[in-house]
């Protein structure tokens, strides 16, 4: 008998919502959720229909890192899993949301980094849980969190393991914004219907951009202000909405 589908996407209105979909576990990664993970971020940074990607858990938990049930056994295999997942959502042409429904640990708590911004319910934990079990992190965690906090704030949250309180989390920058729980998915979809409304190749330039910063000179980063700002301006959109500015301030 087949069981309930690992992984749900959904897609309405230009908005993917990806959903970690073993509640039962608590949103565990096994191969199967890993894979299926997998598949759904390819369909959905490949579709140009889709604007803004949203990735939330069902159930009480956003996720809970390794299924330790197979973590033994099928280690290696979730680890190569989280780079995948971690380019997929870094490399996505549109912005990635994380809804952090409830706790998020070792492997999930890096699966909501890898993400452009998080937003967050009241009470999701997130912690970087992988020296209780005598491992370093995974899933981007060595990359993404010095790049969110001070390195020494990152050894202290490794070393800790600690769960880290979502009012914490947020004045720490792990979190970019903590909302009820009855609001998380409407604020979440909000946000995204927002971004949206811009032109996909401004949000996709926009979003290199940022990235490319951090390996780059000044001067370098100038340099592709100037070449993108040049290849913006000769698109329909940006040709058009400009035009509409300008009828408004002679209007």
């Amino acid at each position: 008998m087949t069981g309930p589908a690992p992984v749900l996407v959904e897609r309405a209105e230009g908005i993917a919502t990806v959903t970690l979909n073993r509640p039962d576990r608590l949103n565990a990664l096994d191969t199967a959720l890993c894979d299926a993970l997998i598949g759904g971020l390819r369909q959905v940074v490949g579709d140009p229909a889709v604007r803004v990607v949203i990735v939330t858990g069902a159930g009480r938990a956003f996720c809970a890192g390794a299924d330790l049930g197979v973590l033994d056994r099928d280690g290696e295999a979730l680890v190569a899993a989280g780079k995948q997942v971690a380019l997929l959502l870094r490399e996505a042409s549109q912005p990635v949301i994380a809804a952090v429904n409830g706790p998020a640990a070792g492997g999930g708590a890096n699966l909501a980094l890898a993400c452009d911004y998080r937003i967050a319910r009241g009470d999701a934990t997130i912690g970087e849980v992988f020296p209780r079990l005598g491992l370093g992190p995974d899933w981007g965690g060595s990359y993404f969190l010095p790049r969110l906090v001070r390195p020494s704030v990152a050894l202290e949250l490794l070393w800790s393991a600690r769960m880290v309180p979502a009012a914490e989390a947020l004045a720490l920058g792990l979190y970019d914004r903590v909302v009820p729980g009855e609001q998380l998915l409407s604020d979440a979809r909000g946000l995204a219907a927002s971004w949206a409304q811009h032109p996909a190749l401004a949000l996709q330039r926009v979003k290199q951009g940022i990235y490319a910063s951090g390996g780059c000179s000044l001067d370098e980063m100038l340099d592709w202000e100037i070449t993108t700002q040049r290849e913006l301006f000769t698109t329909p959109d940006a040709r058009r909405r400009l035009a509409e500015q300008a009828a408004r301030r002679r209007g």
